[in-house]
């Protein structure tokens, strides 16, 4: 595994380069994964926004969740957090952004969803895609465990 403020500093340096910028939809990272770019000097440079959508209500009003995908799927799901990374994208009017909703514990988890249970998307000018995790360990691991993941793939698609 890479280390995330190395990571991070690669991402910010080559969204820089390009002219492009990035935006954030978080929930049970609850900032993490804005606090990870604003620890880097030149994050001003990409960084549009990140909103923390903690309630179903703010996914709805903020981000334009609909009731139908909260109802049928609940925030923890694909289709929310599909909605979510083109919410934050339509807001901050950014060219990239992260989308991350999940279950971090120790409550909350259920049969069908388990404590870490964590969908995190990734959308580009050109693609989307919504990984479903399942990250073992304490809340704060869990956390952590997100944030690393979501960074990891948007290097990926930046091909860092």
């Amino acid at each position: 595994m890479k280390n995330i403020k190395e990571l991070t500093e690669k991402i910010i340096q080559k969204l820089t380069k390009e002219g492009q910028t990035i935006s954030f939809a978080e929930s049970c990272t609850g900032g993490r994964i804005a606090a990870a770019f604003t620890a880097i000097s030149g994050a001003s440079e990409v960084l549009h926004g990140s909103c923390v959508t903690y309630s179903n209500d703010i996914k709805h009003q903020w981000l334009g969740v609909t009731q139908e995908v909260l109802e049928n799927h609940g925030a923890v799901s694909e289709p929310c957090v599909s909605q979510m990374l083109d919410g934050i994208q339509k807001m901050a009017d950014s060219d990239y952004a992260i989308a991350v909703s999940g279950i971090a514990g120790p409550t909350g988890g259920t049969e069908f969803k388990p404590v870490g249970t964590v969908y995190i998307g990734v959308q580009t000018p050109f693609s989307k895609e919504v990984f479903h995790c399942n990250f073992d360990g304490t809340r704060e691991e869990v956390q952590e465990q997100s944030t690393l993941f979501a960074i990891e793939k948007l290097a990926e698609v930046l091909e860092i």
